[in-house]
C-alpha cells in the first residue's frame, strides 16, 4: 500500500451536501455550488472534508462515500469519549468555535477550521498519552485511514512509514485500564426510616441556596418519602404510586429520599427508567448532589445489561483477526481510543457517540460486546479490568444505581433468591412498566432464538472463522477431569445439533429443513401463511395456535423430544458443577470457584428461562395455552423480507410476574410518571377508576396492601400557553393531503416542529414530500428511519437547532426532553390506537374491550402532549390530522386547554398568529 509522504488535510476543500445540492469551499475561500450529480463526480476524483459520511451518502442516494476525510472521525480520535453532535454546528460547540448558521458556506468553513484546530491540539506537547496515541495513529495510517498521515505528522512531526519495525499497534489498550480490587463483603443494610422533614431538608439542599421553594415539588417529595419507611408485612412493600405533572421536579423529589436512605442504611437505592434519554437526564441531575466528579463516580453507577458493554476479550480477539482486514484496524483504532478514556465501557447510550457506533457498524459493534452470554468470568485474562465487573462491583457500594426497567426485572427473576438484592426501588417512566414487563417475562420459540442457543452450546461451526465460544471452550477445562460432568456437557453439545444451524432461514424458504427444529419451523411457517388474516407483503404475519394441522403437531412433538434431549444433560451439568464447588470448597481457588459458579448459573438460567418454557409451549399446542397466557405463531418481516418465525407466549397481564419477582421482594417502591392515570374526568367514580387502571398497569393491584396514591399537578399554565387543534378537512388516508398539511403547519410555525406517525411508511412518504419545500424555507428537516442516525442523536440535533423539524415514531414520542423554542409544534398524523394483534385482542377481552383501547390511545396522546411544554415559559400547539378523533379521548389534554376542530387553512392561520410568523401558503 502506498502512503502519502506528507499531510494534506489542511489544504483540502470542504463540501456540504444537502438534499438537493452541494456546496464546496476551498482553503482559499472559493465557493462553488454543485448539483448532486456534479457533487458525486467531484467526490469521486478528489479528497474533501465532509461531516458524517453516512448522512452525506444518504443525500447523494448512494450506499457510501469513500476516500473522504470525515471530520467526525478526527474528532473521535482527538477527543475520545466526548459528546459531539454529528453536524458542523455540533463540532463548533464541542471545540468552542463560533457556531455556523444554516448557510452551507459557513458550515464548510467550520469544517476547515475544526480540522486545523484539532490537528493543532494533537501537536501540543501537553496532549495526553501522546506516544500511545501515536502508535494507534500509525497503525490506522498503515491500514489506509485517510486521516492517518495528518494525524501522525501532527503528533510526531514525521511522515508515516510503511513498515512497523517493532510490530506494536497500540491497540492493546486493556494494558492501560485500571483493575478492580476485592473489598470486604458488605454487612446487611440497616433499616432506618427517612422522615418527611429530612426529605424536605435534603430537597432544599439539592436545589441550592437561593432557589425558590416550589410547593408541588415539596408535596411530591413528602409523599415519596413514605416508600422509605421500614416494611411492616412480608411481601407487602411500602408502595407509592406518584403522578407528578411536567415541571414538578420529580427527579430531585425522589432523589432527596433515595440519597438519604442510602446514606443512613449503607445500601444502594435503584432508580430505574424505561429510556436511555431519561437515564442520561438523571445522571446529569445528580451533579447537584455530587458536584465532585470523583465522589460521584463512587456514589452513582449507571447499570445496563451485559450486551451494552465492551468486552475486552472480544476486542483483543478482534484486533488479532484484523491484521488481515486493514479497514477493520481503522475501526478498532477508534474503539481503542474510546476504550482508553470511557467512563464505564457502555457502547450503547453511554459516552460512545451514536454516530461513531454507526461508523463501526452495528454488527461489528455488537460483536465486541457479550451479547450471547459467552463470558468466561475469572477465566478471562481481562477479568479484573472488565467494564461489566467494574460496574457490577461498584454498584454494590454505591448510593444510587441508575438502571433500566428491563435489567431490574431480569435481575430479579434470575437472582431474586440471592442475598444482596436491592430492597428499595424508584421506577421513573412508570407508565412503561406494563410494556417492559411484557418484554421481560415473555417467551419466544423462534428460529433466531433457537439458533442462538445452538451457538451458545456448540460455538461457531461455519467455515468462516467464528468468535462464538461454546460450552467446551468456556467450561471444558473445569470439567476435564470430572467424567460425569464431561459426559453431560458432551451430550448437550451433541443434542444441540438438532437446533437450527447456519442458513436455516434460506432452507425454510426452499422447503428443505434439516432436523426436528427446522421441520417444526417449516410447518409453522406454512401454517401462518395459511391462517394469517393479514395478506400484506410488507408486514409481519400472525396466526392463532388453535386447531393446528397434523403435520404441525407431529413436528412439534418431535421438536419437544429434541429439546428434552438438550435439557436433561444441561440440568445435570449445572447440578454437577454446583456439587463440585461444594465437594472441593477447601481446595478450590477463588478464580475456579467463580468460574464454576457462573457456569452453573448460566446453564441453569438458560434451562429455566428458555428450554423449559419452550417445552411447555410445544406441549400446549395439543391442549391450548396455560391459564393467564396467550400463545400465537408469527412470521417476522422487515419490508418484504422474512427475518424470523416462531411460537410466542406472553402473559395476558405481565405485571403479575413483575409484582411477584420485583415488588413483593422489595421493602419500598415508588412508581412515578407524569402520565400514570387515564383521566376520564366525568365523575368522582371516574377518579377511582383512573387510579385502579394505573394500579393495573403497574402491578400494584397484585400487592397484599394498597399503595399510597399521590397526585401533584403541573405548575405550568397550559390554558394560556398551549392549544389543541383537530384538523377536520384533511383525508388522513390521502398521503398528498397529509404531506401538504405537515408542510403548511411546519412552515407556519417557522420550524421547531415534531411530526409523529403511527406507521413508518407514512413517515417516509411525508419526508419525501417535505424535504425540498422546507429546505427552500431554510428549515432543516430530520427523520427517524430516513436519516442515517439513531433516534437519540436525532433528538439531540433537533434540540440544538431552534428552527429544525423532526419526524419520528414511538421512540421520539416517549422520554424526549426538548425545552424552549426548539419544540413548539407537535403534529400527529392520526389517533395512536393500539395495533390489532393477537395479544392485544386477548388483553382487550381481559381489561375492558373498547375502554382498554381508549385508555391506551389517551395515554399515548397524553405522553406526546407532555413533550410540548417543558419549562414555565414554553408555549406550543398540538395538532391532530385525524378528523375522526373521538371526543372521549380529549381528556388526555390538560383541563381547560382549548380544543378547536377547524379546517387546515384556519389551523395554519391560528398557528402563524400564535407564533407571530409571516403568512404561509398551504397550496400544493
Amino acid at each position: 500500500m502506498s502512503l502519502p509522504s506528507t499531510p494534506f488535510a489542511r489544504d483540502c476543500a470542504a463540501i456540504i451536501v444537502g438534499p438537493f445540492e452541494a456546496l464546496v469551499l476551498t482553503g482559499e475561500g472559493e465557493v462553488d455550488t454543485l448539483s448532486l450529480a456534479d457533487a458525486k463526480a467531484r467526490l469521486a476524483t478528489g479528497t474533501h472534508l465532509i461531516c458524517h459520511e453516512p448522512g452525506t451518502a444518504n443525500h447523494l442516494r448512494q450506499k457510501a462515500v469513500v476516500g473522504q476525510l470525515d471530520v467526525l472521525d478526527l474528532f473521535a480520535f482527538v477527543h475520545p469519549a466526548q459528546f459531539c453532535l454529528p453536524t458542523p454546528q455540533g463540532l463548533a460547540e464541542a471545540l468552542t468555535l463560533s457556531p455556523p448558521g444554516f448557510d452551507p458556506a459557513d458550515q464548510a468553513a467550520t469544517l476547515i477550521l475544526a480540522t486545523k484546530t484539532m490537528l493543532d491540539q494533537l501537536a501540543e506537547d501537553a496532549y495526553p498519552d501522546k506516544q500511545d496515541t501515536l502508535l494507534i495513529a500509525q497503525t490506522m495510517a498503515r491500514a489506509g485511514w485517510a486521516w492517518g498521515p495528518d494525524v501522525v505528522f501532527a503528533l510526531s512531526g514525521e511522515a508515516v512509514t510503511a513498515k512497523n519495525p517493532g510490530g506494536r499497534t497500540g491497540l492493546n489498550v486493556w494494558q492501560h485500564l485500571p483493575e478492580w480490587e476485592d473489598e470486604a463483603p458488605l454487612p446487611p443494610p440497616d433499616d432506618q426510616p427517612v422522615k418527611e422533614g429530612e426529605a424536605l431538608e435534603r430537597l432544599t439542599s439539592l436545589l441550592g441556596e437561593g432557589a425558590e421553594d416550589r410547593e408541588p415539588q415539596r408535596q411530591y417529595a413528602a409523599d415519596v418519602a413514605r416508600a422509605f419507611q421500614p416494611r411492616e408485612v412480608a411481601s407487602a412493600p411500602n408502595a407509592v404510586l406518584a403522578e407528578a405533572g411536567t415541571g414538578v421536579g420529580k427527579t430531585l423529589g425522589y432523589v432527596a429520599s433515595a440519597t438519604l436512605w442510602a446514606e443512613k442504611n449503607g445500601a444502594p437505592v435503584w432508580l430505574s427508567t424505561y429510556t436511555k434519554n431519561l437515564q442520561r437526564q438523571i445522571d446529569q441531575e445528580l451533579d447537584r448532589r455530587y458536584p465532585d466528579r470523583d465522589e460521584k463516580a463512587k456514589k452513582v453507577v449507571i447499570r445496563k445489561g451485559r450486551e451494552n458493554y465492551l468486552c475486552l476479550l472480544n476486542l483483543e480477539e478482534a484486533v488479532a483477526r484484523a491484521q488481515m482486514v486493514p479497514d477493520n484496524l481503522v475501526r478498532l483504532g477508534l474503539v481503542a481510543r474510546w476504550a482508553r478514556y470511557t467512563r464505564d465501557g457502555d457502547m450503547v447510550g453511554g459516552d460512545l457517540p451514536g454516530w461513531l457506533l454507526q461508523r463501526l457498524g452495528t454488527a461489528r459493534a455488537s460483536g465486541l460486546t457479550d451479547r450471547r452470554g459467552e463470558c468466561v468470568y475469572a477465566g478471562c485474562t481481562h477479568w479484573r479490568k472488565c467494564f461489566i465487573e467494574h460496574s457490577s462491583r461498584k454498584a454494590r457500594y454505591a448510593d444510587l444505581v441508575v438502571a433500566n426497567h428491563a435489567l431490574v426485572m431480569v435481575r430479579a427473576a434470575r437472582y431474586g433468591h440471592e442475598d444482596g438484592m436491592p430492597t428499595r426501588y424508584v421506577f421513573d417512566e412508570g407508565h412503561h412498566i406494563f410494556d417492559a414487563a411484557d418484554s421481560a417475562f415473555s417467551s419466544h420459540l423462534t428460529g433466531l432464538e433457537t439458533s442462538e442457543l445452538r451457538r451458545w452450546i456448540r460455538g461457531g461451526e461455519s467455515s468462516r472463522r467464528s468468535r462464538a465460544r461454546g460450552l467446551e471452550t468456556r467450561v471444558g477445562d473445569l470439567v476435564g477431569d470430572h467424567e460425569q460432568a464431561n459426559d453431560a456437557m458432551m451430550q448437550a453439545v451433541r443434542a444441540a445439533a438438532q437446533l437450527p444451524g447456519d442458513g436455516w432461514l434460506s432452507r425454510l424458504a426452499e422447503n428443505n429443513p434439516i432436523g426436528p427444529a427446522e421441520k417444526f419451523l417449516g410447518a409453522l411457517r406454512a401454517h401462518v401463511h395459511a391462517r394469517s388474516a393479514n395478506g400484506s407483503d410488507n408486514y409481519s404475519l400472525e396466526a392463532p395456535t388453535n386447531d393446528p394441522a397434523d403435520i404441525l403437531l407431529e413436528t412439534a412433538e418431535e421438536f419437544e423430544r429434541a429439546l428434552q434431549a438438550i435439557c436433561k444433560p444441561l440440568q445435570e451439568l449445572a447440578r454437577l458443577l454446583k456439587k463440585h464447588i461444594a465437594d472441593h470448597a477447601e481446595t478450590l481457588d477463588s478464580s475456579s470457584k467463580i468460574r464454576l459458579d457462573a457456569a452453573s448459573e448460566g446453564v441453569l438460567w438458560r434451562v429455566q428461562a428458555m428450554v423449559l418454557p419452550w417445552i411447555s409451549m410445544l406441549h400446549s399446542l395439543q391442549q391450548g395455552p396455560e391459564e393467564g397466557f396467550v400463545d400465537w405463531f408469527a412470521l417476522s418481516r422487515a419490508g418484504n423480507r422474512e427475518m424470523d418465525c416462531g411460537l410466542h407466549r406472553h402473559w395476558i397481564d405481565p405485571t403479575e410476574p413483575f409484582a411477584r419477582t420485583v415488588l413483593e421482594a422489595s421493602h419500598g417502591v415508588v412508581v412515578t410518571s407524569a402520565t400514570l392515570r387515564d383521566e376520564v374526568h366525568n365523575s368522582p367514580e371516574d377518579e377511582e377508576s383512573d387510579w385502579s387502571r394505573a394500579e393495573m398497569r403497574t402491578g400494584f393491584n397484585h400487592l397484599a396492601l394498597p399503595a399510597r396514591r399521590s397526585s401533584v399537578a403541573s405548575p405550568f399554565n397550559y390554558i394560556d400557553h398551549t392549544k389543541v387543534i383537530i384538523v377536520n378537512d384533511v383525508n388522513k388516508n390521502d398521503p398528498a393531503q397529509v404531506a401538504a398539511a405537515y408542510r403548511a403547519l411546519f412552515t407556519a410555525s417557522g420550524g421547531g416542529a415534531l411530526g409523529l406517525f403511527t406507521a413508518i411508511a407514512r413517515l417516509r412518504g411525508v419526508y419525501g414530500a417535505l424535504v425540498e419545500p422546507l429546505a427552500e424555507a431554510a428549515i432543516p428537516l430530520y427523520a427517524q428511519h430516513v436519516d442515517a442516525l439513531d433516534p437519540g442523536t436525532l433528538v439531540d440535533i433537533f434540540r440544538a437547532d431552534l428552527d429544525a423539524c423532526l419526524l419520528g415514531t414511538d421512540a421520539v414520542r416517549d422520554g424526549v426532553d426538548v425545552p424552549g423554542d426548539a419544540l413548539r409544534l407537535i403534529v400527529f398524523d392520526r389517533v395512536p390506537w393500539p395495533r390489532p394483534t393477537i395479544i392485544h385482542r386477548a388483553r382487550r377481552n381481559a381489561f375492558g374491550d373498547r375502554d382498554y383501547d381508549d385508555m391506551i390511545a389517551r395515554l399515548r396522546l397524553k405522553q406526546a402532549f407532555g413533550r410540548l411544554v417543558r419549562r414555565a415559559d414554553d408555549k406550543g400547539i398540538f395538532v391532530m390530522l385525524d378528523s375522526a378523533t373521538p371526543s372521549r379521548l380529549l381528556t388526555a389534554f390538560p383541563p381547560g386547554v382549548s380544543v378547536d376542530r377547524i379546517g387546515l387553512k384556519d389551523a395554519v392561520e391560528m398557528t402563524r398568529q400564535f407564533f407571530d410568523q409571516a403568512p404561509a401558503s398551504i397550496s400544493s
